[in-house]
């Protein structure tokens, strides 16, 4: 009986409106607001209610997510980069916020190989300043830097990584995200340990997928670009296998790993896996197969004279924990994920509010995880 009041509690936790009463109201600080993933949780915590305050880096093009959904008339926006640690001190401290999401980062596995300085800057001392201010601005009592499912030892093994498994990377980018793991699991041994402390806690996602992303060398925009410019595209690492996961998947994990931060404390401190089942683990060929099906356009080639830097063939997380702590479980399966990745971007050249049909993806996204039973925000 214990087991089945324990489930309803957490069907009931997990509604929406439990997240909407949740966040109404409260003081969100987000780095990375101007990126793909942040841009979207923006939009996500906009319409739970929540005060949205960005700090983040211009966007790099007028095709971003943050640029189409006209984002910054919609939430109070910084520009800033958070290697400045004055800047982004006295940005949070004139805020006040509740709870802070960090997902400021250079995100590139290539562009790690071409500048790895400002890659280990950014995404190393950039976790080391949020963490600071965390510490230092006493009204944020819940924090969650969100990294990367790289950021683990990659064995290539057949089965997923479990939290506790050894951080480490081979690419400069994966070294990047392991070292800010273990920034992360150094500051709550040092600082915030104390149930009178920020909670704070690490989010690793596998390789997010959704309409808003132009950014370069990945391979969803790399396939939108072609068919915006009629041109095939050339496939660098058609084998690799990736943990494939629309954007809003991994987004609700973070939204109801910071609420239960922010309502429970050190219980839920630590890192958390937020990946998709095993069925939606693709090669790079059949994920752009599945896009020009869904799409009715589109072709690829696989040069045989590519040049292949060294990227992982095979990952995969476990989200057990997520799963029996949270509550939390994929949506969307493979052909689902497909149907909304290419809606997102499609969409964007159709004369619709981009943002109204953001919004629309969520809800619509929603409403399926109500179907099955599965989601979060039911």
């Amino acid at each position: 009986m214990a087991v089945r009041q324990s489930s309803l509690e957490n069907l009931e936790r997990q509604s929406l409106r439990y997240l909407s009463n949740f966040y109404k109201g409260k003081k969100v600080l987000l780095t990375g607001d101007s990126g793909f993933k942040g841009s979207w949780l923006a939009i996500c915590l906009k319409e739970l209610g929540a005060e949205v305050f960005g700090y983040s880096l211009p966007p790099k093009s007028k095709k971003d997510n943050f640029v189409v959904t006209d984002l910054s008339s919609k939430i109070e926006h910084r520009d800033g980069d958070v290697r400045d640690f004055p800047g982004f001190l006295k940005y949070a401290d004139n805020i006040q916020p509740d709870i802070a999401f960090h997902l400021a980062a250079q995100p590139l596995v290539l562009e790690s190989y071409t500048d790895p300085r400002y890659t280990f800057e950014t995404n190393v001392m950039g976790t080391v300043n949020f963490l600071e201010i965390t510490r230092l601005v006493k009204s944020i009592k819940a924090a969650v830097n969100v990294t990367s499912d790289k950021c683990y030892h990659n064995n290539e093994w057949l089965w997923g990584y479990r939290e506790n498994d050894p951080m480490g990377g081979k690419d400069p980018y994966s070294a990047s995200k392991g070292a800010s793991e273990i920034v992360t699991a150094s500051y709550k041994a040092s600082f915030f340990s104390d149930i009178n402390n920020a909670a704070i806690a690490s989010a690793r996602a596998g390789n997010v997928i959704g309409g808003g992303d132009w950014a370069e060398f990945r391979i969803v925009p790399d396939f939108f670009r072609a068919l915006e410019t009629k041109k095939q595209l050339s496939l660098r690492y058609p084998e690799a296998t990736r943990p494939w996961q629309h954007v809003l998947e991994p987004l609700g994990g973070y939204l109801l790993l910071g609420a239960k931060l922010l309502e429970r404390g050190q219980s839920f401190s630590g890192g958390w896996n937020f990946g998709p089942r095993d069925v939606n683990n693709y090669s790079v060929q059949k994920l752009v197969e599945a896009l020009i099906s869904a799409a009715g356009k589109g072709s690829f080639i696989v040069p045989e004279d590519a040049e292949r830097k060294h990227e992982a063939s095979l990952l995969k997380l476990d989200i057990s924990k997520a799963n029996h702590l949270l509550g939390w479980s994929p949506v969307l399966d493979f052909k689902q994920t497909i149907q909304f990745v290419v809606d997102g971007y499609l969409g964007e050249t159709s004369g619709e509010d981009v943002y109204g049909l953001r919004v629309k993806q969520i809800k619509e996204y929603m409403n399926i995880g109500s179907e099955n039973k599965l989601v979060y925000l039911t």
